[in-house]
């Protein structure tokens, strides 16, 4: 029996220097030489706890075998058997805490790079695709019609399943561009837009009609999509993009914003390209972020990229209780990012308009809180202002109110998210199901997608059964 490799095979990078002032992707991928590598680690375990691992239960053994047998089709076909994005996954998901984390060669050894194998396969997926461009085989048609509200990773996933199985979907985006967050919160050199465009394309190839510019609760109405324009059932996987803010003086003035406008404008209206680009964005060179999740890490880059001389996180409690991936921690820190580690902002401090500096209290940690976290207390007497003429706010955000608010018969929590139920994604309303972040608030990428696979089970079996309902009611 061959001796087993403990060590993973290394991710290829930019240089730090270089890519801190550029937009292009800081890791580069696997070689085909290298893939093979890292797959040949893997054990193949008959009862494999890694894909427990996985929210949408990737068959990761199958898909690594076959690309050890340097069988890319098959490896390929395993992986997108389940997982309708896998390049967007093998970036984005955090693999450390989920199939990752039930490795048995990790019990010994760093766990097998799975998030980076299905990187290569969905991207050599993604090559073949754009070489040989091929229709995918049609499903014999249901004659039903399902709405998909919102082109994220959980409308993308769920309306997708839903095509496969012979349903017409059609997605409602409201920006001009379909992929949410994907497209409009992380940033290129995470997560390359043509990455995103073409698993977008992908969806459309499977039949999935998406019509851009068409805010649900404005231009049409959930009970109108199905009263008027015909639709036999709703699914509703519009996110959650209203930021959250602090409620410290100063958070209205110029130069504050909340990381989802900021990184929107980055991003999807590509400020970093003025004046090429419509969108301006105000150069800064002093920047704070304030927040410890991936959200902050990619706003407080992105601000790097855009020329600031200074860029940090302000993070109320330490770096042991920061909830960033460690990769994306490692990669800020490597790029010059400074870290105020148990800082809290109480105001921001202003001039003619405008954001000069920070008020802020150092904290230290106190006993558990609800969360299991040690909550952070006050220093006394240790008020300072950072010098700072711009502040980004990346604390979470909430479902936008604007479907819910006009959907009548939706039960909502007090947090303003969808009652759904886990297993099915149904919804209090008649012919509605909802997931990912309007039913969890902001998570990951791969459980927003988790939940559009279970809803699209659910709504297919509702689907199918209604005609029988339909005939005992008028039996």
């Amino acid at each position: 029996m061959a001796k087993l490799n403990l060590n993973r095979q290394p991710m290829p990078e930019q240089d730090h220097k270089e890519r801190a002032r550029n937009f292009k992707e800081v890791t580069l991928g696997y070689s085909l030489e290298t893939a093979l590598a890292e797959a040949e680690r893997c054990i193949i375990c008959p009862k494999p706890a890694c894909v427990k691992g996985c929210p949408v239960n990737v068959p990761i053994p199958d898909f690594i075998k076959a690309l050890r047998e340097n069988d890319l089709p098959g490896a390929a076909k395993a992986l997108k058997s389940k997982n309708n994005l896998p390049s967007i996954c093998g970036r984005v998901c955090p693999q450390e805490s989920q199939c990752e984390a039930l490795c048995v060669v990790g019990k010994k050894g760093a766990p097998i790079a799975i998030g980076r194998l299905e990187r290569y396969v969905g991207d050599w997926e993604l090559r073949r695709m754009e070489e040989n461009p091929s229709v995918p085989a049609k499903p014999t048609p249901t004659g039903k019609r399902v709405a998909v509200v919102g082109a994220g990773p959980s409308g993308l996933t769920a309306a997708a399943d839903l095509a496969r199985l012979g349903h017409s979907v059609t997605i409602f985006e409201a920006l001009h561009k379909p992929g949410g967050v994907l497209i409009y919160g992380i940033p290129e050199f995470r997560l390359p837009k043509s990455i995103v465009g073409a698993e977008v394309d992908y969806v459309r190839s499977l039949g999935v009609e998406i019509v851009v510019d068409s805010v649900i609760g404005r231009t049409v109405t959930v009970d109108e999509l199905l009263d008027e324009e015909g639709f036999d059932v709703v699914f509703l996987g519009t996110g959650a993009g209203l930021p959250n803010f602090m409620g410290i003086p100063g958070e209205n003035l110029n130069g504050v914003y909340s990381a989802n406008e900021f990184l929107t404008r980055a991003n999807l209206m590509k400020a970093y390209a003025f004046p090429e680009a419509d969108t301006p964005i105000k150069r800064s060179k002093r920047v704070a972020v304030v927040g410890g999740g991936n959200v902050a890490m990619d706003a407080v880059r992105t601000a790097l990229r855009l020329g600031a001389e200074e860029a940090s996180i302000v993070y109320r409690r330490s770096e042991e209780e920061l909830p960033a991936r460690r990769e994306e921690f490692e990669h800020a820190k490597d790029e010059g990012i400074v870290f105020r580690f148990l800082t809290n902002p109480v105001e921001i401090l202003g001039d003619k308009g405008w954001v000069v500096g920070m008020k802020c209290l150092e904290m230290e940690l106190g006993e558990p809180d609800a969360s299991g976290r040690r909550r952070p207390v006050i220093k006394p007497g240790s008020e300072f202002v950072l010098d700072v003429d711009a502040v980004i706010m990346a604390i979470g955000t909430s479902p936008n109110p604007l479907v819910t608010r006009t959907t009548r018969g939706l039960e909502l929590n007090r947090h303003g998210t969808v009652v759904a139920d886990p297993e099915t994604g149904k919804s209090s309303k008649d012919k509605v199901w909802a997931g990912g972040d309007i039913v969890t608030g902001a998570a990951t990428v791969i459980s927003a997608m988790g939940a559009g696979k279970r809803a699209a089970l659910s709504i297919h079996e509702f689907l199918m059964m209604e005609p029988r309902i339909n005939a005992d009611r008028s039996g």
